[in-house]
């Protein structure tokens, strides 16, 4: 006989009745679904792709005008610098008369020596110039903001040079091309100070990402 109290053995299914429910599986266990995610209280999260770059900045006209008059100055400064050379006899006379108004001999040897000193010199400061003209065209065709300043630094250079050449004699075709690079130098300086040439140099000197 059992004792009093204890719990009786569960009954035993019988054939074809079905086992009785199981208890679901706890939450998280192996082989479950995760729970669903919560929703981001701040939106969704920001994309730090980087953006494509932006193409050039167009240049305008006015700048497109100032550049090719600038590659004309260079051409100019070339062709002043090559005149020295059929100017020889026109130096040389200057030379001579300089040095009998100063009351000293015209000895040949220094008349030459003169001349070539004067022709050489003549040259490379021509060809300083070319060289000056295509650099300017250069950065300021590229937007550099430094190179308008520049360029009207030299300009005012030029004037100053101009004007101190007249008290001086000089052949008729270096006053005429002197002239000419002067005029042409105070037109390009009024297309790079114009107003949609001042956009184009903020735009250029704005970072593109």
């Amino acid at each position: 006989m059992s004792e009093q109290g204890s719990t009786p053995p569960p009954p035993e299914p019988s054939e074809g009745s079905a086992p009785p429910p199981q208890a679901p599986p706890p939450a998280g266990s192996y082989g479950s679904a995760p729970p669903p995610a919560a929703p981001n209280p701040y939106g969704a999260a920001p994309s730090y792709e980087q953006a494509p770059p932006s193409g050039p900045v167009a240049r305008p006209k006015s700048m497109d005008l100032a550049v090719t008059l600038m590659r004309v100055g260079a051409v100019i400064s070339l062709i002043s610098a090559l005149s020295v050379l059929f100017l020889r006899d026109t130096i040389r006379e200057a030379v001579t008369t300089s040095l009998e108004d100063a009351g000293t001999t015209a000895d040949q040897g220094t008349v030459d020596a003169a001349v070539a000193i004067g022709t050489g010199t003549a040259i490379v400061f021509g060809l300083v110039g070319v060289a000056l003209w295509l650099w300017m065209a250069s950065a300021n065709g590229k937007g550099r903001s430094w190179a308008r300043i520049l360029s009207t630094v030299f300009f005012a250079l030029s004037v100053v040079s101009f004007l101190v050449g007249l008290a001086q004699a000089q052949a008729g075709l270096s006053l005429v091309l002197n002239v000419v690079s002067l005029l042409l130098g105070a037109y390009i300086i009024f297309l790079l100070w114009k107003k949609e040439s001042s956009e184009f140099y903020a735009a250029s000197s704005t970072p593109r990402y």
